[in-house]
């Protein structure tokens, strides 16, 4: 397979060193502030549901076109049978108000509706999202809504909310990253 990008053809790629175990996929620029963690609300999901679960987050619609985002049938409180999802639709278009973040629990089965993806696709962009949507198909995925804090540390402006935040929350920086902060306002 020449090389494409897109987060499917990275997972894709992880094949032989995932096997036929499931696993998680962690985007480094949603970063997140859990008690229990991210992962570990979706595990715990995991194992209730043995499927394929995505972190999603509540996102306001002028923002949702830059995410996937999913139809859904409710579970329980926080928790979605996906019903659908659709890559990066315009506001008018998107199922819900659900966007997926950069937070992935996968089965192997994932690598075969990867390779039937990346066998269509056009664009040269091989979608996770279009190979959740082949899944889909074949067996039920599920979503967690996140407990907790995410910031997106993609740009510039949702990197330094994601420093000051952190900042914040150390007792041994807290109190003077405060008064910095407040010296700007003069």
């Amino acid at each position: 397979m020449d090389r494409v990008p897109g987060l499917g053809h990275a997972v894709l790629v992880a094949q032989p060193l995932v096997g036929d175990e499931p696993f998680a996929v962690i985007l480094a620029d949603d970063v997140i502030d859990a008690t229990p963690s991210a992962l570990a609300q979706m595990i715990k999901v995991f194992d209730e549901v043995q499927g394929p679960v995505v972190l999603v987050e509540r996102v306001p619609k002028d923002q949702i076109s830059g995410y996937g985002v999913i139809a859904y049938e409710d579970v329980r409180p926080g928790v979605y049978r996906v019903t659908d999802l659709v890559e990066k639709p315009l506001p008018k278009d998107a199922p819900s108000d659900l966007a997926i973040i950069g937070r992935y629990i996968l089965t192997p089965d994932i690598f075969g509706a990867l390779a039937e993806e990346a066998a269509s696709v056009k664009s040269g962009e091989i979608q996770l999202t279009n190979g959740m949507k082949r899944l889909l198909a074949k067996r039920p995925i599920y979503a967690c809504e996140i407990t907790g804090t995410r910031h997106d540390a993609g740009n510039k402006l949702g990197y330094l909310k994601a420093v000051v935040h952190f900042a914040l929350k150390r007792p041994d920086l807290a109190g003077p990253f405060r008064a910095y902060l407040d010296s700007l306002k003069k």
